[in-house]
Protein backbone atom coordinates (compact mmCIF):
# COMPACT_ATOMS: atom_id res chain seq x y z
CA UNK A 1 0.00 0.00 0.00
CA UNK A 2 1.44 3.44 -0.67
CA UNK A 3 2.54 5.81 2.14
CA UNK A 4 1.03 8.92 2.62
CA UNK A 5 3.31 11.63 3.08
CA UNK A 6 2.34 15.13 4.31
CA UNK A 7 4.85 17.53 4.17
CA UNK A 8 5.34 21.60 4.33
CA UNK A 9 7.32 23.74 2.62
CA UNK A 10 9.82 25.74 4.45
CA UNK A 11 7.59 28.60 4.41
CA UNK A 12 5.04 27.02 6.63
CA UNK A 13 7.36 26.60 9.46
CA UNK A 14 5.24 28.28 12.47
CA UNK A 15 6.45 32.14 12.70
CA UNK A 16 4.77 32.55 16.01
CA UNK A 17 4.65 29.66 19.27
CA UNK A 18 1.06 28.87 20.76
CA UNK A 19 0.95 29.42 24.48
CA UNK A 20 -2.20 27.64 25.92
CA UNK A 21 -2.44 29.91 29.01
CA UNK A 22 -4.85 32.47 26.93
CA UNK A 23 -7.26 29.61 26.43
CA UNK A 24 -7.18 27.67 29.72
CA UNK A 25 -10.15 28.48 31.57
CA UNK A 26 -8.50 29.25 34.76
CA UNK A 27 -5.75 31.34 35.39
CA UNK A 28 -2.16 28.67 36.23
CA UNK A 29 -1.69 28.30 39.97
CA UNK A 30 1.31 30.53 41.30
CA UNK A 31 4.80 29.50 41.66
CA UNK A 32 5.65 29.57 45.19
CA UNK A 33 8.81 30.27 46.95
CA UNK A 34 10.45 28.28 49.86
CA UNK A 35 8.16 30.85 52.36
CA UNK A 36 4.48 29.56 50.52
CA UNK A 37 4.46 32.97 49.11
CA UNK A 38 4.59 33.64 45.09
CA UNK A 39 7.66 34.32 43.12
CA UNK A 40 9.20 37.30 41.08
CA UNK A 41 10.31 37.00 38.25
CA UNK A 42 13.39 38.09 39.28
CA UNK A 43 13.45 35.21 41.82
CA UNK A 44 14.01 33.25 38.81
CA UNK A 45 17.14 35.44 37.42
CA UNK A 46 20.49 33.97 38.58
CA UNK A 47 20.12 30.75 36.19
CA UNK A 48 17.36 32.26 33.31
CA UNK A 49 17.34 35.28 30.78
CA UNK A 50 14.76 37.31 31.48
CA UNK A 51 13.47 36.98 27.98
CA UNK A 52 12.56 33.19 28.59
CA UNK A 53 11.20 34.47 32.27
CA UNK A 54 8.86 36.58 30.49
CA UNK A 55 8.01 33.44 28.27
CA UNK A 56 7.40 31.46 31.53
CA UNK A 57 4.82 33.59 32.71
CA UNK A 58 3.36 35.08 29.85
CA UNK A 59 -0.46 34.90 29.10
CA UNK A 60 -0.39 36.18 25.71
CA UNK A 61 -1.50 33.44 23.07
CA UNK A 62 1.30 34.19 20.48
CA UNK A 63 4.88 34.70 20.95
CA UNK A 64 6.84 35.12 18.11
CA UNK A 65 9.91 32.93 16.84
CA UNK A 66 12.81 34.98 16.16
CA UNK A 67 13.96 34.89 12.94
CA UNK A 68 17.28 33.23 13.63
CA UNK A 69 15.70 30.86 15.25
CA UNK A 70 13.40 29.84 12.47
CA UNK A 71 16.37 29.84 10.10
CA UNK A 72 17.98 26.68 11.91
CA UNK A 73 14.71 25.40 12.47
CA UNK A 74 14.90 25.03 8.52
CA UNK A 75 17.90 22.37 9.32
CA UNK A 76 14.43 19.79 9.99
CA UNK A 77 11.65 21.58 10.14
CA UNK A 78 8.91 21.72 8.88
CA UNK A 79 8.86 17.81 9.97
CA UNK A 80 6.64 15.04 8.33
CA UNK A 81 3.53 13.75 9.01
CA UNK A 82 2.44 10.07 7.99
CA UNK A 83 -1.18 8.32 7.25
CA UNK A 84 -0.05 4.69 8.72
CA UNK A 85 -1.44 2.56 6.28
CA UNK A 86 0.38 -0.27 6.66
CA UNK A 87 -0.05 -0.57 10.41
CA UNK A 88 -3.88 0.10 9.97
CA UNK A 89 -4.01 -2.86 7.44
CA UNK A 90 -1.84 -5.34 9.85
CA UNK A 91 -4.20 -4.38 12.72
CA UNK A 92 -7.19 -4.75 10.54
CA UNK A 93 -9.05 -1.87 11.96
CA UNK A 94 -11.38 0.85 10.61
CA UNK A 95 -9.60 3.52 12.38
CA UNK A 96 -7.13 5.79 10.59
CA UNK A 97 -3.66 6.49 12.25
CA UNK A 98 -1.57 9.31 11.00
CA UNK A 99 1.46 10.31 13.21
CA UNK A 100 4.31 13.18 13.22
CA UNK A 101 7.94 12.36 13.11
CA UNK A 102 10.40 14.53 15.62
CA UNK A 103 13.01 12.08 14.81
CA UNK A 104 14.38 14.11 11.39
CA UNK A 105 16.06 16.31 13.71
CA UNK A 106 19.80 16.62 13.92
CA UNK A 107 19.78 15.07 17.61
CA UNK A 108 16.96 12.31 16.38
CA UNK A 109 14.30 13.96 18.53
CA UNK A 110 11.85 17.13 19.36
CA UNK A 111 14.04 18.18 21.86
CA UNK A 112 16.00 20.66 19.20
CA UNK A 113 12.93 22.88 19.22
CA UNK A 114 13.19 24.09 22.38
CA UNK A 115 17.29 23.54 22.78
CA UNK A 116 17.71 25.82 19.86
CA UNK A 117 15.55 28.58 21.48
CA UNK A 118 16.77 28.27 25.10
CA UNK A 119 20.49 28.60 23.40
CA UNK A 120 19.26 31.47 21.07
CA UNK A 121 17.80 33.96 24.23
CA UNK A 122 20.84 32.87 26.65
CA UNK A 123 23.31 33.96 23.94
CA UNK A 124 21.59 37.44 23.56
CA UNK A 125 21.58 37.61 27.15
CA UNK A 126 25.95 37.19 27.07
CA UNK A 127 25.82 34.39 28.96
CA UNK A 128 28.72 31.85 27.77
CA UNK A 129 27.90 28.69 29.03
CA UNK A 130 24.54 26.30 29.39
CA UNK A 131 24.28 23.56 31.95
CA UNK A 132 21.64 20.76 32.32
CA UNK A 133 20.06 17.64 32.68
CA UNK A 134 19.31 14.70 30.40
CA UNK A 135 17.52 11.22 31.31
CA UNK A 136 18.04 9.05 28.20
CA UNK A 137 20.45 11.45 26.41
CA UNK A 138 17.75 13.53 23.44
CA UNK A 139 17.89 16.72 25.41
CA UNK A 140 21.84 16.71 26.42
CA UNK A 141 22.53 15.98 23.18
CA UNK A 142 19.90 18.31 21.23
CA UNK A 143 21.74 20.95 24.04
CA UNK A 144 25.27 20.54 22.99
CA UNK A 145 23.84 20.67 19.30
CA UNK A 146 22.36 24.08 19.98
CA UNK A 147 25.94 25.24 21.83
CA UNK A 148 27.70 25.12 18.90
CA UNK A 149 25.27 26.84 16.85
CA UNK A 150 25.62 29.64 19.08
CA UNK A 151 29.15 29.41 20.17
CA UNK A 152 28.15 28.32 24.17
CA UNK A 153 29.77 25.92 26.44
CA UNK A 154 27.71 22.75 27.44
CA UNK A 155 27.87 20.90 30.44
CA UNK A 156 25.86 17.60 31.00
CA UNK A 157 24.73 15.89 34.07
CA UNK A 158 23.04 13.05 32.94
CA UNK A 159 21.03 10.31 34.79
CA UNK A 160 23.87 7.44 35.60
CA UNK A 161 21.69 4.38 34.54
CA UNK A 162 21.02 6.30 31.10
CA UNK A 163 24.70 7.25 30.77
CA UNK A 164 25.27 3.77 31.16
CA UNK A 165 22.91 2.24 29.35
CA UNK A 166 23.50 4.43 26.33
CA UNK A 167 27.02 5.15 25.72
CA UNK A 168 26.16 6.84 21.98
CA UNK A 169 23.95 9.22 23.12
CA UNK A 170 27.30 10.38 25.68
CA UNK A 171 29.31 9.88 22.17
CA UNK A 172 26.95 12.51 20.96
CA UNK A 173 26.86 15.02 23.19
CA UNK A 174 31.07 14.84 22.87
CA UNK A 175 30.82 15.30 19.40
CA UNK A 176 28.94 18.62 19.89
CA UNK A 177 31.51 19.31 22.40
CA UNK A 178 29.95 19.06 25.62
CA UNK A 179 30.63 17.74 29.18
CA UNK A 180 28.96 14.84 29.94
CA UNK A 181 29.18 13.51 33.56
CA UNK A 182 27.17 10.61 34.93
CA UNK A 183 24.69 12.08 38.04
CA UNK A 184 25.28 11.86 40.68
CA UNK A 185 28.48 13.25 41.15
CA UNK A 186 31.26 14.50 43.30
CA UNK A 187 31.32 17.53 41.25
CA UNK A 188 28.32 19.15 43.36
CA UNK A 189 26.97 19.45 46.78
CA UNK A 190 23.88 17.60 45.76
CA UNK A 191 25.72 15.13 44.11
CA UNK A 192 28.07 14.58 46.78
CA UNK A 193 24.75 14.44 49.78
CA UNK A 194 23.37 11.80 47.46
CA UNK A 195 26.13 9.49 47.66
CA UNK A 196 26.98 9.72 50.81
CA UNK A 197 23.73 8.22 52.02
CA UNK A 198 23.76 5.59 48.28
CA UNK A 199 27.33 5.40 46.70
CA UNK A 200 25.49 2.82 44.58
CA UNK A 201 22.26 5.50 43.45
CA UNK A 202 21.50 4.72 40.01
CA UNK A 203 20.40 8.67 39.23
CA UNK A 204 17.08 10.08 38.79
CA UNK A 205 16.35 13.44 36.83
CA UNK A 206 15.38 14.98 40.19
CA UNK A 207 18.87 14.75 41.15
CA UNK A 208 20.72 15.77 38.08
CA UNK A 209 18.30 18.75 37.91
CA UNK A 210 19.48 19.40 41.21
CA UNK A 211 23.33 19.56 40.12
CA UNK A 212 22.82 21.89 37.33
CA UNK A 213 20.88 24.35 38.61
CA UNK A 214 23.36 23.96 41.52
CA UNK A 215 26.14 25.00 39.30
CA UNK A 216 24.03 27.30 37.45
CA UNK A 217 23.51 29.44 40.24
CA UNK A 218 26.74 29.39 41.67
CA UNK A 219 28.70 31.54 38.28
CA UNK A 220 27.54 34.44 36.57
CA UNK A 221 28.52 33.41 33.18
CA UNK A 222 26.18 30.47 33.14
CA UNK A 223 22.67 29.67 32.96
CA UNK A 224 20.57 26.64 33.67
CA UNK A 225 18.60 25.12 30.25
CA UNK A 226 15.62 22.78 31.27
CA UNK A 227 14.36 19.87 28.41
CA UNK A 228 10.61 20.04 29.80
CA UNK A 229 8.75 20.53 32.72
CA UNK A 230 8.74 24.60 32.43
CA UNK A 231 5.85 26.16 30.31
CA UNK A 232 8.44 28.26 27.89
CA UNK A 233 9.79 24.86 26.95
CA UNK A 234 6.24 23.39 26.04
CA UNK A 235 6.07 26.70 24.61
CA UNK A 236 8.57 26.07 21.99
CA UNK A 237 7.39 22.68 21.29
CA UNK A 238 4.13 23.69 20.31
CA UNK A 239 5.91 24.18 16.32
CA UNK A 240 5.05 20.43 16.63
CA UNK A 241 0.93 20.58 17.15
CA UNK A 242 0.60 23.77 14.96
CA UNK A 243 2.40 22.37 12.09
CA UNK A 244 0.11 18.89 12.86
CA UNK A 245 -2.95 21.22 12.23
CA UNK A 246 -1.71 22.95 8.72
CA UNK A 247 -0.87 19.07 7.94
CA UNK A 248 -4.21 17.70 8.69
CA UNK A 249 -5.82 20.44 6.59
CA UNK A 250 -3.94 19.75 3.62
CA UNK A 251 -5.59 16.00 4.09
CA UNK A 252 -9.35 17.17 4.87
CA UNK A 253 -9.11 15.42 8.16
CA UNK A 254 -8.78 16.04 11.97
CA UNK A 255 -8.05 13.89 14.75
CA UNK A 256 -10.76 12.63 17.35
CA UNK A 257 -7.85 11.38 19.59
CA UNK A 258 -4.22 12.27 20.08
CA UNK A 259 -1.25 10.82 21.84
CA UNK A 260 1.69 11.31 23.09
CA UNK A 261 4.46 10.12 25.89
CA UNK A 262 4.24 12.24 29.34
CA UNK A 263 7.03 12.94 31.03
CA UNK A 264 7.69 16.15 32.18
CA UNK A 265 5.62 17.17 29.69
CA UNK A 266 6.77 19.22 26.96
CA UNK A 267 6.17 16.87 24.53
CA UNK A 268 2.72 16.00 25.04
CA UNK A 269 2.15 20.04 25.36
CA UNK A 270 4.43 20.48 22.12
CA UNK A 271 1.72 18.05 20.02
CA UNK A 272 -1.51 18.33 21.85
CA UNK A 273 -1.82 21.99 23.13
CA UNK A 274 -2.03 23.45 20.21
CA UNK A 275 -5.67 21.45 19.24
CA UNK A 276 -6.51 22.51 23.15
CA UNK A 277 -7.40 26.20 21.68
CA UNK A 278 -9.80 24.18 19.15
CA UNK A 279 -11.25 22.37 22.23
CA UNK A 280 -12.05 25.48 23.98
CA UNK A 281 -13.53 26.92 20.95
CA UNK A 282 -16.38 23.58 21.05
CA UNK A 283 -14.23 21.13 18.80
CA UNK A 284 -15.22 17.53 19.94
CA UNK A 285 -10.65 16.12 20.32
CA UNK A 286 -9.33 14.03 23.53
CA UNK A 287 -5.84 14.79 24.07
CA UNK A 288 -4.73 12.21 25.92
CA UNK A 289 -0.81 11.81 27.31
CA UNK A 290 0.78 8.30 28.07
CA UNK A 291 3.27 7.49 30.89
CA UNK A 292 4.56 4.06 32.04
CA UNK A 293 3.01 2.46 34.71
CA UNK A 294 6.46 2.46 36.84
CA UNK A 295 6.51 6.08 36.57
CA UNK A 296 2.77 6.97 36.99
CA UNK A 297 3.12 11.24 38.04
CA UNK A 298 -0.80 12.06 36.10
CA UNK A 299 -2.52 8.43 36.94
CA UNK A 300 -0.84 7.61 40.79
CA UNK A 301 0.39 11.26 41.64
CA UNK A 302 -0.80 13.63 44.12
CA UNK A 303 -1.75 17.41 43.34
CA UNK A 304 0.26 19.33 45.48
CA UNK A 305 2.86 21.92 45.37
CA UNK A 306 6.29 20.13 44.96
CA UNK A 307 9.85 21.17 44.27
CA UNK A 308 11.15 20.36 40.74
CA UNK A 309 14.46 18.82 41.80
CA UNK A 310 15.20 16.12 44.58
CA UNK A 311 17.40 18.33 47.00
CA UNK A 312 14.49 21.33 46.97
CA UNK A 313 16.54 23.78 45.41
CA UNK A 314 14.07 25.07 42.89
CA UNK A 315 10.95 27.16 43.68
CA UNK A 316 7.49 24.89 44.19
CA UNK A 317 5.35 24.10 41.39
CA UNK A 318 1.45 23.12 41.74
CA UNK A 319 1.79 20.08 39.57
CA UNK A 320 1.03 16.01 40.10
CA UNK A 321 3.90 14.78 41.84
CA UNK A 322 5.15 11.08 43.57
CA UNK A 323 7.66 13.34 45.59
CA UNK A 324 10.76 14.94 44.64
CA UNK A 325 12.75 12.17 46.30
CA UNK A 326 10.75 9.54 44.52
CA UNK A 327 13.64 7.68 42.70
CA UNK A 328 12.26 5.61 39.87
CA UNK A 329 12.62 1.97 38.71
CA UNK A 330 15.27 2.11 35.90
CA UNK A 331 13.25 1.51 33.13
CA UNK A 332 14.68 2.22 29.52
CA UNK A 333 12.15 4.86 28.16
CA UNK A 334 14.77 7.26 30.67
CA UNK A 335 13.60 10.42 29.22
CA UNK A 336 9.82 10.04 30.98
CA UNK A 337 11.54 8.62 34.50
CA UNK A 338 10.43 12.30 36.48
CA UNK A 339 8.71 12.59 39.46
CA UNK A 340 6.57 15.73 38.26
CA UNK A 341 4.77 17.41 35.40
CA UNK A 342 4.25 19.94 33.98
CA UNK A 343 1.82 22.56 35.99
CA UNK A 344 0.04 23.64 32.81
CA UNK A 345 -0.24 19.92 31.99
CA UNK A 346 -1.20 19.00 35.55
CA UNK A 347 -4.00 21.75 36.18
CA UNK A 348 -5.73 20.85 32.68
CA UNK A 349 -5.64 17.07 33.95
CA UNK A 350 -6.95 17.77 37.30
CA UNK A 351 -9.59 20.22 35.69
CA UNK A 352 -10.74 17.18 32.98
CA UNK A 353 -9.93 19.19 30.13
CA UNK A 354 -7.11 16.23 29.13
CA UNK A 355 -6.88 12.59 29.75
CA UNK A 356 -3.85 10.36 31.02
CA UNK A 357 -3.07 6.74 31.26
CA UNK A 358 -0.45 4.72 31.97
CA UNK A 359 1.27 1.72 30.14
CA UNK A 360 3.79 -1.24 31.32
CA UNK A 361 7.12 -1.76 29.59
CA UNK A 362 7.15 -4.85 27.82
CA UNK A 363 3.75 -3.71 26.28
CA UNK A 364 5.62 -0.45 24.98
CA UNK A 365 8.22 -2.31 23.29
CA UNK A 366 5.69 -5.06 21.52
CA UNK A 367 3.83 -1.89 20.42
CA UNK A 368 7.45 -0.59 18.77
CA UNK A 369 8.24 -3.77 17.04
CA UNK A 370 5.13 -3.86 15.72
CA UNK A 371 5.22 -0.27 14.30
CA UNK A 372 8.49 -0.35 13.12
CA UNK A 373 7.90 -3.91 11.06
CA UNK A 374 4.30 -2.13 9.60
CA UNK A 375 5.84 1.49 9.09
CA UNK A 376 10.07 0.91 8.66
CA UNK A 377 10.85 3.43 11.69
CA UNK A 378 12.61 2.32 14.22
CA UNK A 379 10.67 4.45 17.55
CA UNK A 380 12.33 5.95 21.26
CA UNK A 381 11.18 3.77 23.88
CA UNK A 382 9.46 6.80 25.04
CA UNK A 383 7.31 7.36 21.72
CA UNK A 384 6.80 3.59 21.97
CA UNK A 385 3.69 4.51 25.00
CA UNK A 386 1.90 6.73 22.33
CA UNK A 387 2.31 3.96 20.15
CA UNK A 388 1.02 1.77 22.64
CA UNK A 389 -2.15 3.32 23.72
CA UNK A 390 -2.51 4.10 19.86
CA UNK A 391 -2.67 0.77 19.11
CA UNK A 392 -4.86 -0.20 21.89
CA UNK A 393 -7.73 2.57 20.80
CA UNK A 394 -7.50 1.32 17.00
CA UNK A 395 -8.08 -2.59 18.03
CA UNK A 396 -11.12 -1.00 20.33
CA UNK A 397 -12.03 0.38 17.00
CA UNK A 398 -11.74 -2.59 15.38
CA UNK A 399 -13.77 -4.46 18.38
CA UNK A 400 -16.57 -1.91 17.46
CA UNK A 401 -16.36 -0.70 13.66
CA UNK A 402 -16.03 2.83 14.72
CA UNK A 403 -13.71 4.70 12.07
CA UNK A 404 -12.10 7.61 14.39
CA UNK A 405 -9.12 9.53 13.38
CA UNK A 406 -6.38 8.53 15.57
CA UNK A 407 -2.84 10.91 15.74
CA UNK A 408 0.58 10.39 17.86
CA UNK A 409 3.45 11.91 17.78
CA UNK A 410 6.49 10.44 16.92
CA UNK A 411 8.97 12.25 19.40
CA UNK A 412 12.26 10.37 18.58
CA UNK A 413 13.85 7.59 16.79
CA UNK A 414 15.25 4.32 18.71
CA UNK A 415 18.48 4.20 17.15
CA UNK A 416 20.73 4.60 20.43
CA UNK A 417 18.32 2.44 22.38
CA UNK A 418 19.54 -0.89 20.47
CA UNK A 419 20.56 -2.11 23.62
CA UNK A 420 16.84 -1.98 25.23
CA UNK A 421 15.32 -3.94 21.74
CA UNK A 422 17.96 -6.76 22.24
CA UNK A 423 16.53 -7.18 25.90
CA UNK A 424 12.95 -7.15 24.58
CA UNK A 425 13.81 -9.95 22.08
CA UNK A 426 15.90 -11.83 24.94
CA UNK A 427 12.86 -11.61 27.15
CA UNK A 428 14.53 -9.64 30.02
CA UNK A 429 12.13 -6.62 30.48
CA UNK A 430 10.07 -6.46 32.97
CA UNK A 431 7.02 -4.57 33.70
CA UNK A 432 6.90 -2.87 36.81
CA UNK A 433 4.26 -1.16 38.54
CA UNK A 434 5.10 1.37 41.57
CA UNK A 435 4.28 -0.09 44.51
CA UNK A 436 1.67 2.42 46.25
CA UNK A 437 2.96 2.00 49.73
CA UNK A 438 6.28 3.81 48.43
CA UNK A 439 4.50 6.04 46.37
CA UNK A 440 2.75 7.08 50.09
CA UNK A 441 5.84 7.46 51.90
CA UNK A 442 7.50 9.86 48.89
CA UNK A 443 4.52 11.71 49.17
CA UNK A 444 4.43 12.07 52.86
CA UNK A 445 7.43 14.38 52.02
CA UNK A 446 5.62 17.01 50.31
CA UNK A 447 6.81 20.58 51.39
CA UNK A 448 3.81 21.96 53.57
CA UNK A 449 2.45 24.82 51.82
CA UNK A 450 -0.80 26.45 51.79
Amino acid sequence: MAQTKILLDESEIPTHWYNVVADMPNPPAPVLGPDGKPITPDALAAIFPMSLIGQEVSAERWIEIPEQVREIYQMWRPSPMFRAHRLEQALGTPAKIYYKYEGVSPAGSHKPNSAIAQAYYNKEAGIKRLVTETGAGQWGSSLALAGQMFGLQVRVYMVKVSYEQKPFRRSMMQTWGAEVFASPTNMTNAGRSVLEKDPTNPGSLGIAISEAVEEAASRADTNYALGSVLNHVILHQTVIGLEAKKQFEKVGDYPDMIFAPCGGGSNFGGAAFPFLADKAAGKNVRLVAVEPSSCPTLTRGHYAYDFGDSIGMTPLLKMYTLGHDFMPPSIHAGGLRYHGDNALVSQLYHEGIIEALAVPQVATFEAGVQFARAEGIIPAPESCHAIRACIDEALQCKASGEAKTLFFNLSGHGHFDMASYDKYFAGELEDYAYPEEAIRQALDHLPKVG
